[in-house]
């Protein structure tokens, strides 16, 4: 089974930067893409970025692309999301998560996610 345990997140003023990690367990980190996606209160899903975590391939969100990036750390089973220039519109519960398929779009397996607050 799936096991996401996401860290990291807390208040940041805008413009500031943040880095969330997940750390994973229960199956085979290197088979799998893992992604992440938040929700603010009020508001839908949104899917945020994505790692094919042998390929290294990626997909980042257009309203966060060139502020945060994902990231894969093999060797420990991680992956990371690097936040930039954060906005107070970036506030919300960001999950770690798998995609039910390559689009990121749709998610069959969470953590119980983590909070970013960005407020001056």
């Amino acid at each position: 089974q799936f096991h996401l345990v996401e860290s990291g997140g807390g208040l940041v003023q805008p413009g500031g930067h943040l880095t969330l990690s997940c750390a994973t367990s229960g199956f085979n980190f290197n088979s799998w893409i893992i992604g992440w996606f938040r929700q603010a209160p009020g508001k839908e899903r949104e899917s945020i970025a994505c790692i094919n975590t042998w390929s290294q391939t990626t997909y980042t969100a257009a309203s966060v692309e060139g502020r945060f990036f994902v990231s894969r750390d093999s060797a420990r089973g991680t992956i990371s999301l690097h936040m930039s220039d954060l906005e107070s519109g970036d506030t919300a519960l960001y999950y770690c998560a798998i995609p039910t398929n390559s689009d990121c779009e749709y998610w069959k397996a969470w953590g119980q996610g983590t909070q970013v607050t960005v407020s001056s």
